[in-house]
């Protein structure tokens, strides 16, 4: 059953201070068209330059996952990525005035909640979802942490955190369903160890965070000395350590509260996927690292497996167009036409498919006891199967000629044999102008991604006509 992509209404604003720029910030989310995904757009600089939200694009993540696109960055997007995917949306334009969302109270959740008040609203295309097939897994092998993605019907994760403490211990904590992410996981908040804000502080690195969004976590002993310093940087008259070994000020929402936020952590970085993941993430010690790391490694499998993902078509009925129409349509003739069914045809691709035969001419000679269909004429095959796309725009086909002016990317895969039935699909690559069609056209054979290329022809009026 597919699902509706979904956005938005309305607009919303919140504002705040961001944790390690202490700079006011106001972010704004916009409803966004279909297929646009996560985009940032920075409203401080000129002509307000935007960066999708794409693990591509990641450069740096020691505290936080931080992005660049030519110059644009923007730090800390996990929080509200974690957000807009707990919200179940797919398009989304976030704009902010800062190159950091404002901090909050360290967790996801004033991001939901501004998100569920501007109405959340279907649109008019289908959800595209990455169906986990076999587990894939990512290492690394200095830290220990890994990440690994199994097949399941739902998208779930489960975290598992070990930082070789005595006071945080070791924590695990489980999303079942996505739909669960507001009241199991959004409000879990920021956490960190008192060594790392010590440090933090020392290099003037955490300027806009207080006791009110962070977890701090007391892995040793506080001299009088430290606490002063912290009660001074934590605008505080006192700061004591409270008997579960957190700093004061702030009671846990739940008991593995760092091991719900370390969950939420890996939510916001695999958005960056750009893709919906249906199957069961484990990841044990995950971080900013190692989750954009995956995130990546995954991108590169969805592209190949969506570009080598093979069609499938029902040929025991009956085609859009037989031979005769093709002929009708299209100047070719045997022993050079090499369409025989139209099964699909839209303003923007084609499907046509061939039989490979014995009986054809080429096989004489190419090559004598091991026939082979030559490339050039699969690609010659997909020409002819675009130029039904283009040649459906006029109407008086059969007074023109299509012509090839371009072909890059070309791509064999598998040899084409006799016997093979081949099928050809093609998807306009922009609008038709002047009669110059730009398409990127695969074949296939034995469910198997056997030719590509980008191609590019014209149609002109016959000579005389």
């Amino acid at each position: 059953m597919s699902i509706k992509q979904k956005t938005i209404q309305n607009e919303i604003s919140l504002e705040g201070v961001g944790l390690h720029t202490g700079k006011q910030v106001k972010l704004t989310f916009k409803p966004a068209v279909e297929n646009s995904g996560f985009t940032f757009v920075r409203t401080d600089l000129e002509g307000e330059p935007s960066i999708e939200a794409h693990a591509n694009y990641v450069t740096d993540t020691q505290r936080g996952t931080n992005l660049e696109k030519n110059g644009v960055i923007i730090n800390t997007s996990e929080h509200v990525l974690a957000a807009i995917v707990g919200c179940d949306l797919d398009n989304i334009t976030i704009e902010m005035d800062s190159p950091e969302p404002p901090i909050l109270d360290g967790s996801s959740k004033f991001f939901v909640e501004a998100l569920e008040k501007s109405v959340i609203i279907d649109q008019g295309v289908d959800r595209e979802i990455y169906e986990v097939k076999d587990i894939i897994s990512f290492k690394d092998e200095e830290t220990g942490s890994e990440i690994m993605i199994m097949p399941s019907d739902k998208y779930e994760i489960t975290s598992i955190i070990d930082f070789g403490t005595k006071i945080l211990g070791t924590q695990n904590a489980t999303l079942n369903n996505i739909s669960d992410f507001k009241e199991e996981i959004a409000a879990a908040r920021t956490f960190s160890f008192l060594h790392e804000i010590e440090m933090l502080l020392e290099n003037n690195l955490i300027k806009g965070g207080d006791l009110n969004n962070a977890i701090v976590y007391v892995d040793r002993e506080l001299s009088e000395e430290s606490m002063k310093r912290l009660s001074k940087a934590f605008k505080k008259d006192s700061i004591t350590v409270k008997p579960n070994g957190i700093l004061d000020n702030l009671t846990l929402h739940w008991a593995n509260e760092a091991a719900r936020h370390k969950l939420l952590d890996v939510i916001g970085d695999l958005a960056l996927v750009g893709t919906k993941i249906r199957g069961k993430i484990i990841a044990t010690k995950p971080g900013h690292k190692i989750n954009t790391q995956f995130a990546k490694k995954l991108m590169k499998i969805i592209k190949i497996e969506k570009r080598n993902k093979v069609p499938h078509y029902d040929l025991s009925l009956p085609p859009l167009m037989d031979i005769e129409k093709i002929m009708s349509i299209l100047p070719h003739r045997p022993p050079f036409l090499f369409i025989d069914r139209i099964l699909e045809l839209s303003d923007s691709h084609v499907v046509g498919m061939k039989n490979v035969t014995m009986n054809e001419s080429y096989f004489i000679g190419h090559f004598p006891g091991a026939p082979v269909m030559p490339g050039v004429l699969q690609v010659e095959a997909m020409a002819q199967c675009g130029g039904i796309l283009v040649l459906s725009t006029v109407p008086d086909p059969e007074n023109y000629l299509t012509y090839f002016m371009k072909m890059n990317n070309v791509k064999f895969k598998q040899k084409v044999l006799p016997g093979d039935t081949l099928i050809f699909k093609a998807e306009l690559v922009g609008p038709i102008r002047r009669g110059i069609c730009h398409m990127q056209s695969y074949g296939y054979a034995n469910n198997k991604l056997v030719v590509e290329a980008e191609l590019m022809a014209q149609i002109a009026r016959k000579p005389g006509v």
